[in-house]
């Protein structure tokens, strides 16, 4: 086998047992493990066990509640018809390795035509659903970040404690100081002000929602994966979604159809990006620092501070 299974009999056994147990066949020895490129944080396999493929993700045991929030918003965005989401087989793990096996999709990427349109729907029809406050019933990760995901009535006072303010101390503790500690917590005290004229919907969000966690499966349906689910304002789903090249035109163009945007988007944009460029600067370094100071300076200028 052309993985660590081969060497790691505790976690081969484990996930044949997770596999067959899942399978009305025979059980069968796991016949191929073939890595998959791609994936950032976790180590990804295509698994299989007689004629069944699944999906599997791999990363130290001591992260396996990155796996158990992965299955719990997937699980939640299963609850939308209009779209396609891996079904979870199970989570676990084993010879000192967390796992996660999901349902293997055959997916090809959003391209121009009706399907793109459809997608766009889709998503709008996900963002319908709608939550009693912001956040979510846990915590869960935005990569291998912890997101914090506590209940409020307040978007403003959500964002600026759930997401901006872990987000400003992370970038302290790693040594980032003077202007993006500054005025981002300056920015978070004043977020009232973005939001005058804008109550939007508790929406239930994908939260991470880039081109590569986005797909059409075979019968044409928009497939989602790699979440981090919350009930939230449904324009972060879009901010993210154009920050790293975006989906096409049509994508877009369909969702505003199902679903206009409402005035400020382009300005509230830049907020729910900077979420994510903070993230990155966690996550992979400086090289996103001077984009951060930025988007906060144009954000301070706007409220007026």
């Amino acid at each position: 086998m052309k993985s660590s299974l081969a060497t790691n009999a505790a976690l081969g056994d484990a996930l044949r047992a997770l596999i067959d147990g899942d399978s009305e066949a025979q059980p069968t020895a796991i016949d191929a493990a073939t890595p998959i490129g791609g994936a950032s944080i976790s180590r990804t396999l295509l698994v299989g066990s007689g004629q069944r493929r699944c999906f599997v993700k791999l990363n130290d045991a001591s992260l396996l509640d990155m796996f158990v929030a992965e299955a719990d918003g997937l699980r939640a965005l299963a609850a939308c018809s209009a779209l396609r989401v891996p079904r979870v087989v199970g989570h676990g793990s084993a010879g000192g390795q967390a796992y996660l096996v999901l349902e293997h999709l055959h997916l090809h990427a959003l391209r121009e035509g009706e399907q793109v349109a459809a997608a766009g729907r889709s998503l709008a029809a996900l963002h319908r659903i709608s939550g009693p406050q912001y956040g979510w019933h846990r915590d869960n990760f935005i990569g291998s970040t912890p997101q914090l995901n506590t209940g409020r009535t307040s978007w403003p006072a959500f964002f600026a404690t759930q997401r901006l303010q872990p987000q400003l101390a992370l970038a302290a503790a790693a040594g980032y100081r003077s202007r993006l500690i500054t005025d981002g917590e300056r920015l978070a005290e004043n977020l009232a002000t973005l939001f005058a004229d804008h109550r939007p919907s508790a929406s239930l969000l994908h939260g991470d929602l880039w081109s590569g966690n986005a797909a059409i499966d075979e019968t044409g349906m928009l497939a989602l994966f790699d979440p981090a689910v919350h009930f939230g304002d449904r324009e972060c789903d879009l901010a993210m979604s154009e920050l790293f090249g975006g989906f096409p035109e049509r994508f877009y163009a369909a969702y505003r159809e199902a679903w206009p945007v409402p005035d400020g988007y382009q300005q509230r944009r830049t907020l729910y990006q900077l979420y994510h460029v903070l993230n990155h600067l966690h996550l992979f370094g400086s090289s996103y620092l001077r984009q951060a100071e930025a988007m906060i300076a144009s954000l301070l200028a706007e409220v007026g501070h």
